[in-house]
């Protein structure tokens, strides 16, 4: 029994891949190219007719053709999410150098996030069956419901056998796959987990119920100058979709493989604000213990982080609430770590967002640069902190933490380091 805890204790956790479908560009380059010169994403929605919404605006992902990912059938089954979601899995499994095709790898496992997962075919379907064509629903109809659906499809055409399950925690989901897949290594329950999320929610259905919340932004005329966080103007968050998936591996094992190891992650926190439905803590103490308990995990203080992936989002009263967060949890180091939110180039990706922006952590680690924060033109005095604007900045990246908040108080929080930082 000792000599378990031992190794548990012991189990470090590498990132070997990255599989990205975004709004910005699929390959890693491409979106970090994006980032760095700050080319927005936002534009028009083009997905439905939009004119008669207070919000026509969104961050949608261009040219993307499923029949390179997957047959005709997958395709229609899963959806627009589970298809994001299939594409980045495969690209992110590529990216490690793991082949899962030709046989299923029971000592890989996965766990994908999603928020609204196939929204877009359970409206389709409510909708043939108000029509009177129920009898002609096929199965998709009642799987799209279902969270696990998504990870489902990847693990069933990836081949991958282990732990499998779909989670759901609004915005947050993303990093909560990425620190609950570490965590499953860590206990030795895999060898490697694929983890992220996926999402496809630029509906008719989701735009309205934002818009009746009025949390989405409605600079419909200058749509690469909506999302705004932390700046005064800020008017609301613009919603993106795609997917993003990360290979997760024990690091000794992806050594004795001679995998390349990208970043290795160091800490997972996590906790609820237990206070509205959709509002947060004003004073942000329930995402100041997330990210605490990410900082205690990781056996590092505040002063190591060397970059901060804000979750902001541009709302007036989520950017409030996570720079109290911050100051909170960073302490006497809060107004000197360098932090931006990247959601400003490819916007909100809902469950996806936290995955995509922890990947983008390790982008900043390899380029030894940090991605700006655009449209902060006059940041919010109650924001005030050690902003990356318009423009990146050079700087030596060694660890780096992500924060991803969701509606309803569901907080996660992840560290990441460069892979020689523990060496």
């Amino acid at each position: 029994m000792n000599v378990q805890k031992s190794t548990l204790r012991t189990r470090r956790v590498a990132i070997t891949g990255l599989g990205l479908v975004t709004p910005i560009g699929g390959a890693p380059d491409a979106i970090w190219t994006s980032l760095v010169e700050g080319r927005s994403a936002v534009g028009q929605i083009t997905r439905f007719p939009a004119a008669e919404y207070p919000t026509r605006i969104a961050a949608e992902v261009r040219d993307f053709e499923p029949l390179r990912f997957m047959d005709r059938e997958t395709a229609r089954q899963t959806g627009r999410c589970g298809q994001f979601a299939l594409a980045a899995a495969r690209a992110a499994l590529a990216d490690a150098g793991l082949d899962c095709e030709h046989g299923s790898r029971q000592d890989i496992g996965v766990v994908v996030a999603t928020a609204f997962g196939g929204i877009e075919m359970i409206v389709a379907s409510h909708q043939r069956l108000l029509a009177g064509d129920g009898v002609g629903l096929d199965r998709s109809a009642i799987w799209s419901v279902l969270s696990i659906s998504v990870s489902n499809v990847v693990a069933t055409h990836v081949g991958l056998g282990g732990p499998s399950f779909g989670l759901a925690s609004a915005c947050a989901g993303g990093a909560h796959a990425i620190g609950e897949a570490a965590e499953i290594i860590r206990r030795g329950d895999a060898r490697a987990m694929l983890a992220g999320g996926s999402e496809a929610a630029i509906t008719p259905l989701i735009l309205a119920g934002f818009c009746s919340m009025r949390a989405v932004s409605e600079r419909n005329d200058q749509p690469h100058r909506a999302c705004r966080p932390f700046d005064r103007e800020r008017d609301g968050f613009v919603i993106g979709e795609g997917a993003a998936m990360l290979v997760l591996e024990d690091l000794r094992s992806a050594r004795a493989r001679g995998a390349r190891v990208l970043a290795e992650v160091l800490g997972y926190g996590a906790s609820a604000d237990c206070h509205h439905p959709t509002d947060p803590d004003p004073s942000g103490a329930g995402a100041a213990r997330s990210m605490g308990g990410a900082l205690r995990r990781a056996g590092i203080d505040p002063g190591a982080v060397d970059y901060l992936n804000a979750h902001s989002t541009g709302t007036r009263a989520g950017d409030v609430a996570e720079t109290r967060a911050i100051r909170t949890a960073m302490g006497r180091h809060a107004a000197r770590v360098p932090v931006s939110s990247t959601k400003s180039v490819h916007a909100h990706l809902l469950g996806a967002s936290g995955a995509l922006e922890t990947a983008i952590c390790v982008l900043a680690i390899q380029h030894s640069q940090i991605p700006p924060t655009i449209n902060l033109d006059a940041a919010d005095p109650e924001c005030a902190l050690d902003h990356v604007a318009h423009n990146p900045r050079r700087a030596h990246v060694a660890v780096a933490m992500n924060n991803s908040f969701g509606f309803g108080g569901h907080n996660a929080t992840v560290i990441v380091a460069h892979p020689d930082y523990r060496a």
